[in-house]
């Protein structure tokens, strides 16, 4: 599988879930239920969806090859000392 086909696959699940906690958040709003335990656990759950999502969307790029091929990171020559 293409690191792209990685990518859009664990896209789609965390927007899933962030999907899921927004609108279960939404429906506590149009229930007039905006206080209390079942509230804070809906903001908890939407809030790690979204600190979640933006980990991995922003999450630095790594070149796993160094550790592989023996050179440095970020160089093309041997490793440093």
């Amino acid at each position: 599988m293409s690191t792209t086909d990685d990518f859009r696959y664990k896209s789609h699940e965390l927007l899933i879930e962030l999907d899921a906690a927004t609108n279960h958040m939404m429906m506590l709003v149009s229930a007039r239920k905006v206080a209390g335990f079942e509230w804070s656990e809906a903001a908890k759950r939407q809030k790690l969806a979204y600190e979640t999502w933006s980990a991995f969307l922003y999450a630095p790029e790594t070149d796993p090859m160094p550790c592989l091929d023996g050179r440095a990171s970020g160089s093309y020559g041997p490793l440093a000392d």
